[in-house]
């Protein structure tokens, strides 16, 4: 016969949720500024990057708060198909919405990504939900449900303005600790919606433990984290002398931004100023915004 419980938190794995989905977010933040600067046809690498390190820190977050959720009397499992499918969810909806984004960096463009993204995240979190093996059934709490879902979208919605709009190092670090707040406040606000119907005496033998996915997941995530984190080293904004227009240290200028700074220097006196020193480095972004940012954002 079956009875209701609720799901049980470990204290621990919310906080290493919390700070996976940061890495993710200020890893997807640095790569995102760098597909802005470069373009999609130069710069699809760092989108690639970008949707890879968001999608799995989104992801992550989720599958390592799930380990810490427990059930009396009941041992969770997971159906790895599943549980793989949610991962590639998690990592092409990131990639979408910072392209749909970036590409017309309209508020139609943001809005229109940020919901897709959002269902998306909503999708990788309840396709994981299934994926979970245990003798019962879940119950949901319809606006519990609904309520995870408006967070999602608000977040992701979020999450893009902030790839669109951070580039500085402190400025990166403090957005993807915001962003992570908002991942885990989706999270647990639709965990919240579950009540478990177990049933007593039966045991499932279907899928794997959590612990035996824990391996694959820190040996993954770490070497993902490790080579993104180099290429982010290694590949600088560079931020102009003079304290504007941070970009990258290629030559190229960002596609929708070229025509304002041709007209800016031909509109420019002449002038016998000796130029600023030597720029400056800045391995997440520039601290100082782009002046000519404003003739480009969300356009309506």
């Amino acid at each position: 016969m079956g009875h209701q419980q609720h799901l049980y938190s470990h204290a621990f794995y919310p906080l290493l949720a919390y700070v996976m989905a940061a890495v993710g977010s200020g890893l997807g933040l640095a790569c995102a500024a760098r597909f802005h600067a470069r373009g999609l046809a130069k710069g699809w690498p760092w989108l690639a990057a970008g949707a890879l390190t968001l999608g799995s820190g989104i992801w992550g977050m989720h599958f390592i708060a799930m380990l810490g959720f427990s059930v009396d009397r009941v041992q969770l499992r997971y159906d790895v198909p599943l549980t793989v499918l949610s991962l590639l969810v998690a990592v092409v909806i990131a990639g979408a919405g910072m392209l749909v984004a970036g590409l017309r960096r309209t508020w139609g463009g943001l809005l229109v990504g940020g919901v897709g993204a959002g269902i998306g995240v909503a999708a990788m979190h309840y396709l994981g939900m299934a994926a979970l093996r245990f003798p019962g059934t879940f119950d949901y709490t319809t606006s519990l449900v609904v309520l995870s879902l408006v967070i999602a979208v608000v977040a992701a919605t979020a999450a893009l303005w902030f790839t669109l709009r951070v580039t500085g190092a402190r400025a990166t670090v403090g957005a993807s600790l915001v962003m992570a707040i908002a991942i885990s406040g989706m999270h647990y606000t639709g965990m919240s919606a579950v009540t478990v119907r177990s049933v007593s005496g039966l045991a499932s033998e279907e899928g794997v433990t959590g612990l035996t996915l824990v391996a694959p997941l820190i040996i993954g995530l770490g070497i993902e984290v490790l080579l993104v984190l180099f290429a982010v080293l290694v590949n600088p904004v560079v931020v102009e002398g003079n304290g504007t227009a941070p970009r990258e240290e290629s030559t190229s200028l960002p596609y929708d931004n070229r025509p304002a700074r041709e007209a800016a220097q031909h509109a420019a006196p002449t002038s016998y100023h000796v130029p600023a020193p030597a720029s400056r480095f800045e391995a997440f972004g520039g601290d100082q915004a782009d002046p000519y940012r404003d003739s480009r954002e969300y356009r309506g």
